[in-house]
């Protein structure tokens, strides 16, 4: 049984630790706020664009002069993953139910015969994909001296897949981030994102014409970059929202632990306590009647 002291220490421990938990709750419950505001603030826009884009795919004809991110390769055998986690941790399952997903879909294609690569965005998870497929790490995107990656940073990364996709390095890129639902509800979300699956066209009115100057192909090679980018912008934001919303979660869940263990420790200190009373009197009472 442990002494006193070391009751007293590992309780003392416990309280320090529930007090950054605490405070990491608080941090994170302030942050998701604003997070949460720019991911929704930016679906609208996304869904807007991704309307005018399918109008404008619904008038042209795909085929191998349409814009190669659009018409693809021809090919679907090399699949790269595009796997977006954060660079801090304290934040629950979140890192590791992204990439769960990722590598559920790597043995999926390999199970088909395709070769999978992987595009990977932030630190987290990153050790778990090296341990599982050494070789096949395409590229690392470094955003540790990034505090919020933003729009910048989806530039870049989108920039970087379009170049390795013309020079053939891969056929079909897939995107992993998790779609922020609430704050108890974050989902790992598989999006295929080159070549650009064509967007529904929104409904329109019977009598509605639209023309378009310059033509349709021309619009469209020079929207699909700003559309890749796009989506990567607001998977960014959606993974900082879910990162908060799941750090909230799990710094909460934390706090109540710490609070139990608190009073479970108290408990056993105060038995423990109470029996060394109980012991030194018996000795003295014992000390006294032999006198």
């Amino acid at each position: 049984m442990a002494s006193l002291k070391e009751l007293k220490g590992r309780i003392n421990s416990v309280k320090s630790t529930q007090k950054i938990t605490k405070a990491k709750q608080m941090v994170a419950a302030a942050k998701l706020r604003k997070a949460q505001a720019a991911a929704e603030d930016a679906r609208p826009y996304a869904s807007r664009l991704a309307e005018v884009m399918g109008s404008l795919a619904s008038k042209i004809t795909v085929s191998e002069n349409s814009p190669k991110l659009l018409a693809g390769t021809g090919s679907d055998k090399v699949h790269l993953l595009v796997v977006a986690n954060s660079d801090k941790g304290l934040c629950g399952a979140f890192n590791s139910n992204i990439v769960k997903a990722a590598l559920a879909k790597a043995r999926e294609l390999e199970a088909q015969g395709k070769t999978v690569l992987f595009y990977l965005v932030g630190r987290k998870g990153r050790a778990v994909i090296r341990r599982e497929h050494p070789t096949q790490i395409a590229h690392m995107f470094d955003t540790s001296d990034v505090r919020n990656p933003g729009y910048d940073e989806a530039e870049r990364v989108a920039d970087e897949l379009v170049a390795m996709y013309e020079a053939g390095k891969f056929d079909v890129a897939h995107l992993f981030y998790s779609k922020f639902r609430s704050a108890l509800l974050q989902e790992p979300t598989d999006q295929q994102i080159i070549p650009v699956p064509a967007p529904k066209a929104a409904v329109q009115t019977a009598d509605a014409v639209t023309e378009y100057e310059p033509d349709e192909e021309e619009i469209l090679a020079a929207l699909l970059p700003r559309y890749l980018k796009t989506q990567l912008f607001g998977a960014l934001l959606e993974n900082a929202a879910s990162e908060q919303g799941a750090s909230m979660t799990a710094m909460d869940n934390a706090t109540r632990n710490a609070g139990d263990l608190i009073k479970k420790l108290t408990i056993v200190y105060n038995r423990t306590r109470q029996a060394a009373i109980t012991t030194e009197l018996v000795e003295i009472i014992a000390g006294a009647e032999a006198l």
